[in-house]
This record gives C-alpha cells, structure tokens and sequence, in this order.
C-alpha cells in the first residue's frame, strides 16, 4: 500500500517540477525575463489570447527558448526510456542507449557528411547531417543485431561483445576519415557534435523527436511485465513464459530506431540514459510498471536544467551540453548509490 500511495504523489511531484523546469529554463539567458512575465506569454500564445505581454520578451521565449527547452525535455525522455529499456534487455546497469554501437555509428555518418561538406548530399544538403547520422546509427544497429544472432540464438554477451565490436569500428572508421582529410574547422564542428548541442532547435526540428518519443513512450509502458521478467534473467523470463528472444529483438529494434533519431538530432548525449534509469529506481524500485513514467519524467528535467546550466554559467558562451551531464550527474548518481540502500534488481 505504500508504494501505491507513494507513487501518485512521486508523479504530480514531477509533474509540477517539469512544469517550473520549462519556465525557469526559458526565462534564464542573456536576455533576462522574469518568470511571471514567461507564464504569461506561454499562457497567451498556447491559448491565443490577447498579447498583454512585451513583444520583445515574446519572441525571444516563442521563437529561440522554448523550441530548445521542449527538445531538451524530448531528448532527456527519450536517452532515459532507451536506458531503462537497454538495461533490461541486458540485466547490465551498466548498459545505456549507445551500448549497440548507435552513438559511433552517427559518429560515423555525422563525419562523413561534415568532411564532404554536404557536396554529395545534393538537394538535401540542410537536413544532410541529421540524416547521415541517422543512417550511420541505423546501419550500426542492424551490423549489432547481426553479429549478435548469427549462427546462433541472440544473448546478452553476445549483444553487448557485439557492441563493443562495432563501436570499435565505426570510431576507428570515423577518426581514420578525420585523420586524412580533416581540416581545423571541420575537427572542430566533429567534436562539438560528438559532445551534443540542442543549440539547432527549431520547432520544425522538434516534430520528429517528440512524435518518436511519445509513440515510443506509450509502447514501453505496455511492456512492463516483458520488461519485469527479463531483468531477473533469461531463465526466470522463460519460467514466466515470456519468449525472450522475440521480445528482446522486438525492444532493440524500437530503441535503435529512437536512439537514432535522438542522436541525429543533437549529436552524442552521454549520461543520461545511464543515470537516469538508477536514480528512478531509487526513487520507486525495479518494477518497469512505476520506472518507465518515472524515468521518462526524470531525465526531462534533468536534461532541460543541464541544458540551462550549460547555456547560462558562462556569460556569452555556450558549452556542450554533454559536459555537463556527466559534471553534473555523476555526482547526483554517487549520492544516491550511496544514502540509498539500493540493488539494480529489487523491488
């Protein structure tokens, strides 16, 4: 019973802090607007009233914040769902969204497509780097997927070797191109990439990531009983019933898809969908019923503050968000493995 009442009150929680996250995070930047004044132009503009507000502050908040803000939050959602998921699928708290090889496979198509300087791209030549990375990531998770099954049933040694593998070489793949034909300002546009931005932000850059993450989001949420049993084991799965293979392939499918479309997006974010998935679970325990919403809640506002931080400490300078998830969670995660009593399996 305690659990019960503990976890509506956890969600209204997160809840209320997503919703001072958005404004606080809108409101902070080189130009300062107080929160009331963002309320009122959020207000206003979602539902069509009259402007009472300066017109300044509107468009600084409308057009440039609250696209990167909301993406923060669809990113954050979507790197702390795949995490939960990938540790699952493994029974390894270690594993987080790249373990497939997905981050150094957009590696790979986000330096192709950076050193050719768009020249093949052609037509798209704007959408070229999103899509490269994209397709980089795809291909490594279907090399994984390959590797990890051939001549034999899938396991999770074999996935997470497999990862290793092609991660391996798509970062070699990657440096070997930058070594050859890079220049300083093409290495530098890479590794700025590579530690991730949701500095590109603009709504219509937002549709894709958000309609992934939600589809993605309502399907987890139906596999919490899969999910429960893969975590104890292979054998215990089985015991339930529970065809693991299937599942198992069926899970790494949607998250390469999603962990994909979130890397072509903003490049390489590291440390969210690790952390992420252990700080809701000591939070609410192990059951994926309660730990999907939690974790998809949590690593919002956690992404979207970072974002803020990493935006706003340094005047006129804007860091690589990616920085500062680790600077930021690492910590966090310490101390909540260390005053929690906690286990990866449990309850």
């Amino acid at each position: 019973m305690e659990k019960k009442i503990r976890f509506p009150i956890l969600i209204v929680s997160l809840f209320i802090i997503l919703i001072l996250t958005i404004g606080i995070c809108v409101s902070v930047g080189t130009l300062k607007i107080p929160i009331l004044e963002t309320y009122k132009i959020l207000l206003e503009k979602v539902f069509h009233l009259e402007a009472t507000t300066d017109a300044t502050y509107a468009g600084v908040i409308w057009q440039i914040r609250l696209p990167r803000v909301l993406l923060g939050l669809v990113i954050g959602a979507g790197l702390a769902l795949c995490g939960v998921v990938m540790q699952a699928i493994v029974q390894n708290p270690l594993a987080d969204p790249f373990l497939l090889g997905i981050s150094s496979g957009g590696y790979f198509g986000a330096t192709i497509f950076i050193i050719l300087g768009g020249s093949a791209i052609g037509i798209i030549s704007s959408m070229g780097l999103t899509l490269m990375a994209f397709l980089g990531a795809l291909a490594a998770s279907i090399a994984v997927l390959f590797l990890a099954s051939y001549k034999s049933k899938m396991s999770t040694t074999k996935l997470i070797l497999s990862g290793t593998i092609i991660n391996a070489a798509c970062t070699a793949a990657a440096n070997f191109i930058i070594a050859v034909s890079g220049t300083d300002s093409t290495i530098s546009r890479i590794t700025y990439w590579t530690m991730g931005s949701l500095s590109s932000a603009k709504w219509e850059s937002l549709i894709l990531p958000a309609a992934a993450v939600a589809i993605c989001s309502l399907f987890f949420l139906t596999q919490y009983r899969p999910l429960n049993a893969m975590l104890q084991g292979d054998d215990t799965a089985v015991t339930l019933g529970i065809n693991i293979h299937f599942y198992r392939k069926l899970y790494i499918v949607v998250v390469a898809l999603l962990t994909g479309i979130l890397v072509s997006t903003c490049g390489i974010i590291g440390f969210v969908g690790l952390i992420i998935p252990h700080i809701a679970r000591a939070l609410i325990g192990a059951n994926h019923r309660r730990l999907i919403l939690v974790s998809i809640l949590t690593g919002a506002i956690f992404l979207m503050g970072v974002d803020a931080l990493a935006r706003t400490i340094i005047e006129n300078v804007e860091l690589p968000i990616g920085i500062f998830t680790a600077l930021v969670g690492a910590p966090f995660f310490a101390y909540i493995m260390i005053r929690k009593s906690y286990n990866f399996s449990d309850e």
